[in-house]
């Protein structure tokens, strides 16, 4: 190992990381094995399951080669990790195709698709944990090196985002990822205690004129705001 990097409390570490994405993902894998065994195609339970893939399993992949691979310098182990992060990616591509129609197959190929995921995921997180710890101290969240703590997802990911919930130094940063995710014509509700005004000029002009902005409801104790994508 290269340096050192400073032993981490267990909330900042890799392992913390790893369980909460595969916490999640087992929870919407869940939803979606519960419907499929309804013999019911999961359309939404999959659409779900396919969108947390993408925003947060494979922003944890980027981040990991971004952040955190890079202050274990050249060692031999990661070869295997940057490989097993393409077959990782190349799982999510394939539920992500049948989630968009591309590659419509039976329930009973859906479902073992899926626990194969959970199981490659699994199997992937623990042996990356051990190889990285193999070279010294416990690797640390990437959250902890500057990427997004993935606590935002869960707050930001239905039809109506309560602004008050978000710790208050990201709240605009959360709601910035959350807009990113917007397909076309696709709206959310945004709600707060406080005046929406400032924080929808900026993301306005941030925009560059990708979103829409309409009050719902003006004070004086809540404020809504239907945000919508425009492309």
């Amino acid at each position: 190992m290269s340096g050192g990097t400073p032993a981490r409390q267990s909330g900042d570490s890799l392992t913390a990381e790893h369980a909460q994405l595969l916490a999640q993902v087992s929870a919407r894998a869940r939803d979606l094995l519960a419907v499929a065994a309804q013999s019911r195609w999961p359309e939404r339970e999959l659409r779900a399951l396919t969108a947390y893939l993408r925003a947060e399993v494979i922003r944890q992949i980027r981040d990991e080669e971004r952040l955190l691979l890079p202050t274990y310098g050249a060692a031999p182990v990661l070869a295997w990790v940057a490989r097993d992060h393409a077959r990782l990616r190349a799982a999510v591509d394939a539920m992500a195709g049948t989630a968009g129609g591309e590659r419509r197959c039976s329930l009973t190929r859906l479902a073992t698709m899926t626990r194969d995921l959970l199981t490659q995921l699994s199997d992937h997180f623990a042996t990356e944990e051990r190889l990285l710890a193999g070279l010294g101290t416990p690797a640390a969240a990437t959250a902890a090196l500057g990427a997004h703590p993935h606590r935002w997802y869960a707050l930001t990911e239905g039809p109506v985002v309560d602004l008050d919930a978000l710790p208050p130094a990201t709240a605009t940063e959360a709601v910035t990822d959350r807009l990113r995710r917007l397909r076309r014509d696709e709206e959310i509700e945004l709600r707060s205690g406080h005046d929406l005004n400032a924080l929808c000029w900026w993301l306005s002009a941030s925009g560059r004129g990708d979103y829409g902005f309409a009050y719902l409801r003006e004070g004086p104790d809540e404020w809504h705001v239907r945000v919508t994508r425009r492309r």
